[in-house]
């Protein structure tokens, strides 16, 4: 038991310092902190969504946003697409790879961001919702663990944090850590904070 307690600690410290020396991904986090903030400015607003795991990262970002993060500040408009009622009623109705687009649909304007979270990159309902967003001339950021997907294509800019592994876990470690770190920067441009 405690071989693996190390080794899984050995393997996240790993993809971090992968993360840490991928100037691509670095710049790709500054770019995006820069498009949410742009959009705050604007009177915009940033949607995210998110399958599983994903799913709870879209709302933790969200609920950090309208919330607290680190500092008590005004709330910011920001909103996870995770509302059981509209999910079950357009997976039933229209099918589950429309519940994230439909909501775009209904309430994404120009000038909104939506941050689409898929470890793979090619969740077919992330997709779509990028593919709305763009055709409303939103601006995507995408979160994923692998290049060349579905996804990319949507995307304003892409964040991707290659875990070189065959589980999303470690894919799912790093996003929490991009998550935080786009948060702090909005914060911190927003509200002049050192």
């Amino acid at each position: 038991m405690i071989d693996i307690i190390r080794q899984t600690l050995v393997d996240c410290q790993k993809v971090l310092t992968d993360l840490v020396e991928n100037k691509e991904t670095i710049e790709q986090i500054s770019s995006s902190a820069n498009l949410i903030t742009d959009s705050f400015k604007s009177g915009g607003k940033v949607f995210s969504c998110g399958n599983g795991g994903s799913m709870s990262d879209a709302m933790h970002f969200a609920e950090e946003l309208t919330g607290r993060f680190r500092e008590s500040r005004k709330p910011l408009p920001a909103i996870a697409i995770s509302d059981p009622g509209h999910i079950t009623c357009t997976a039933n109705d229209f099918g589950f790879e429309y519940i994230f687009s439909r909501y775009i649909e209904a309430h994404g304007i120009a000038g909104d961001v939506l941050f689409a979270i898929s470890t793979s990159g090619n969740s077919p309902n992330v997709v779509n919702a990028a593919k709305v967003a763009k055709d409303r001339d939103m601006k995507v950021i995408g979160l994923t663990g692998n290049y060349d997907t579905k996804l990319e294509k949507y995307c304003n800019h892409l964040i991707c944090t290659p875990g070189v592994t065959q589980y999303a876990d470690r894919i799912q470690e790093l996003h929490i850590k991009v998550i935080h770190i786009l948060i702090d920067l909005c914060e911190k441009k927003l509200f002049n904070q050192d």
